[in-house]
């Protein structure tokens, strides 16, 4: 074995590991920025949650309900300084035996949508965004939905205590959603 090619080899092996390393901390702090915007209702990030809600024993008939909200949140640029945040929630339902001889049902529920106008930076600490909300009857069957339309105000406020994510319990961000 050839004692003149280990120096290289070795520094080879430690370029490698070092950048390596520089990658992964590279990779990892944006997965904490992503995961840090992921956890804030008001980024400026377009993400579509998913809230699934199984119900037993629901309703006068004792009957059942699987609900899926599709909740696409959608940022729009509005200046430098300020954001309009969308957010809809589209209720996907399947539910059975809820009322007396009904039977069962499928469909969309009604759509509730939120607009925030929202300072694309903190005040003071605090993340906040105010604006109207509306309710649209928009059921495809008559034990899906109200058959009423709303509109109202709306506000969401809420700090960030920590600057990253780590493997430890996080408090819940303080909110309040009218």
């Amino acid at each position: 074995m050839n004692l003149l090619i280990w120096p290289r080899r070795i520094r080879i092996l430690t370029l490698s590991s070092l950048s390596m390393l520089a990658i992964s901390t590279t990779a990892f702090a944006q997965d904490a920025d992503l995961a840090k915007q992921l956890s804030n209702p008001l980024a400026a990030l377009i993400s579509v949650p998913f809230q699934f809600n199984y119900n037993q024993g629901f309703g006068p008939a004792d009957g059942d309900q699987l609900l899926l909200n599709v909740q696409p949140v959608v940022p729009i640029s509005l200046s430098e300084d300020w954001n309009l945040i969308s957010r809809t929630i589209v209720p996907v339902i399947y539910q059975k035996d809820i009322f007396p001889e009904a039977g069962s049902q499928f469909g969309l529920g009604d759509i509730n949508v939120s607009l925030f106008l929202s300072p694309k930076k903190p005040t003071s600490g605090v993340i906040w965004g105010v604006g109207p909300v509306f309710y649209f009857a928009s059921a495809t069957d008559d034990l899906l939905g109200a058959d009423k339309w709303g509109a109202g105000p709306s506000a969401v406020a809420l700090t960030m205590r920590f600057t990253t994510t780590r493997p430890r319990p996080l408090p819940t961000p303080a909110a309040l959603v009218v």
